[in-house]
């Protein structure tokens, strides 16, 4: 979200048409090619019209830093993501997820007996796949690390854990792969700059909101079974915390702890930590790959003390 002021108040760019915006000067196959190369005539700030939608762009440490920690407060929004927006529509915002964690129960994680997926246990620093696979043989880890990560998400959100084959799972999975990799597609860049017209009409975008409405009706289902079988003195998870939160606040006619709010809160605290967390490990095994010296100073670090792991987390950070 731009802020008024600043980087953004006086940022230049190409002259935008109407509704059209700069759609002509970009190639959404290659997004970001069309923005360097208008940032080699305007600069490292500047701003584009992605249809109607006015969009300040930053390249650049400096320009970045500037923005994100000389000028946080204006620049910690978020902006419009049409295509997760048709589905949350206001509800399960940064602002009321926090208002929703802070005041849920803390002791519910204790009570699952929450703990570290055997293959990333302490005494096994290295990743094994089931079933093994033979050596120098093409491996995509993008499910295992989703799976991975939900296993620790899950009992969170959820109370219990699925079995790393469970097809429910795995179809999940997919479902939000599948979301998030239209955004990076043509079709997807195209459906951000002109939505509300692409609403209306035939393509991928339309299969997009199906998996999207088949990940709400998962979360709708656990957090009936949830309501059926709730005991509030004893609750298991956030979804119970959420449901015991809001019986405390149901004469309150400005609560966040409403039902809509607690399934698309559910959704995004399933959904964004799972993907994003897995894809920055999926980041972070390519850059190790491409740097095996790190690679190999992190495992040395690792095996000798876990206690003591700076340079590990120095590389972490980095990540």
């Amino acid at each position: 979200r731009a802020a008024s002021g600043g980087l953004a108040g006086s940022s230049p760019g190409p002259t935008p048409l109407p509704f059209l915006g700069n759609y002509l000067q970009l190639n959404t196959e290659q997004i970001y090619d069309s923005l360097m190369k208008i940032s080699e005539r305007y600069g490292p700030v500047f701003t584009v019209h992605l249809g109607p939608r006015r969009v300040v762009v930053l390249c650049g440490y400096d320009a970045v830093k500037e923005a994100l920690v000389d000028q946080a407060e204006e620049f910690s929004g978020r902006g419009e993501q049409a295509t997760f927006d048709r589905l949350f529509k206001g509800y399960a915002s940064r602002r009321r997820r926090a208002s929703s964690l802070r005041h849920s129960e803390a002791r519910f994680p204790s009570q699952t007996g929450i703990s570290p997926p055997s293959s990333l246990s302490p005494s096994n620093s290295h990743l094994s796949l089931n079933p093994p696979h033979p050596a120098g043989a093409i491996i995509d880890p993008t499910f295992f690390l989703s799976r991975t990560v939900s296993d620790v998400i899950k009992p969170i959100v959820f109370g219990d854990r699925f079995d790393y084959e469970n097809k429910e799972l795995l179809s999940l999975l997919r479902m939000m792969k599948g979301s998030l990799a239209f955004t990076a597609t043509s079709t997807g860049q195209l459906y951000e700059m002109f939505y509300s017209v692409m609403n209306h009409l035939p393509g991928p975008q339309q299969q997009v909101f199906k998996e999207l409405q088949g990940l709400e009706d998962f979360i709708a289902k656990k957090v009936e079974h949830n309501q059926r079988t709730l005991d509030p003195n004893s609750p298991r998870d956030f979804i119970d915390s959420f449901l015991i939160r809001m019986q405390e606040e149901k004469k309150n006619p400005n609560t966040a702890f409403c039902m809509k709010n607690l399934v698309l809160t559910t959704l995004n605290l399933f959904f964004a930590g799972t993907e994003t967390f897995s894809m920055t490990l999926r980041y972070g095994f390519l850059l190790l790959m491409k740097h095996p010296d790190v690679e190999a100073k992190v495992h040395e670090e690792i095996d000798r003390d876990q206690a003591k792991m700076s340079y590990t987390e120095a590389v972490i950070h980095e990540i």
